[in-house]
Order: C-alpha cells, then structure tokens, then sequence
C-alpha cells in the first residue's frame, strides 16, 4: 500500500486513488483503517477537502455525515460479530485533535481486549500499536474488509 494517499487522504478518496476506501457513502468515504489492532476499525472522510469540524457542513450535510457514520459503524458492528465471537461493540468518535479534516473513527471493542484497557478510550492503548507493523493494515484483512463492504451495501438496501 502506497503512502502517498495518506497525505491527501480526502483527495485521493474523491480522485479514486485512496485504497483504504470501502465504499462511497452520501456524505463521505467509508474507509478501513490504516492499523488494525482492533480489526475493524475504521474511519467515515467527510468528501468535502474543506471541512475541518462538523459545524462546517451545511446543515443537511451534516445530517448525512452523522446517517453515514451511524451506517458504517452498523456494518463494522455486524461485521465483526459475524466474524469474532468476542465482540462487544462500536465506539463511534469525532475527535480531530491529530487530522485537521472533518473524519470520524469507528472502533470495534472485544472481550479479549486486555483487561486495564477494555473499558478505556482506544487512545490509551501503547502509542507503537499504530506504528507496529503487527497491526499494519494489508492483503490478510481482505476478508474483513469484504464483510464490511458487503455490511455497507445491506444497510444501503434496507434504508431505500
């Protein structure tokens, strides 16, 4: 995977050079993240390079930000409980304290998390677990990220 996305990630999403995207939602890209220590993560881009917090979208924007962020965290939900017995749940953020864009993180949480950190922010986790080349995002989460596609696209067909 090229690095050069991560630079632009917005414009190489809208330019179709971003690989980590999954899918084109209403508002944004649906995009799996760059690490996966806990798989599944996964990140909503606004599609508007601008963007910097949600209060910057006009109102009808934001609604479907917020619709796009609740759809893809349903189909990492439904994807990891389909594929990871241990799962808990989502936790759905809009932070952006480290990217100036307009994202919002979609983290699945699971019982075999370690212990002092399963019921604390992912942030706590060791800062080297977004370095570790361990949890590098590549070609053994093709499965996950299928079933995550395949989420988005159900959840596409039961909201028309």
């Amino acid at each position: 995977m090229s690095a050069d996305f991560r630079t632009d990630r917005i414009g190489s999403a809208l330019r179709g050079e971003n690989p980590t995207v999954l899918r084109r939602l209403d508002a944004g890209f649906a995009v799996i993240g760059d690490v996966q220590f806990l798989p599944g993560y996964s990140v909503l881009l606004t599609d508007d390079p601008e963007a910097q917090r949600l209060s910057d979208l006009p109102r009808a924007k934001r609604i479907a930000f917020l619709t796009d962020m609740d759809r893809l965290g349903e189909a990492v939900e439904r994807a990891c409980a389909s594929l990871d017995p241990a799962f808990r749940r989502v936790n759905l953020e809009i932070l952006g304290n480290a990217d100036s864009f307009l994202h919002a993180h979609v983290w699945p949480r699971f019982d075999w998390e370690p212990v002092d950190l399963v019921h604390l922010p992912v942030w706590l986790y060791p800062r080297e677990n977004w370095s570790d080349e361990r949890y590098a995002l590549g070609p053994r989460h093709s499965a996950l990220r299928q079933a995550i596609a395949a989420e988005l696209d159900q959840t596409a067909r039961r909201s028309s």
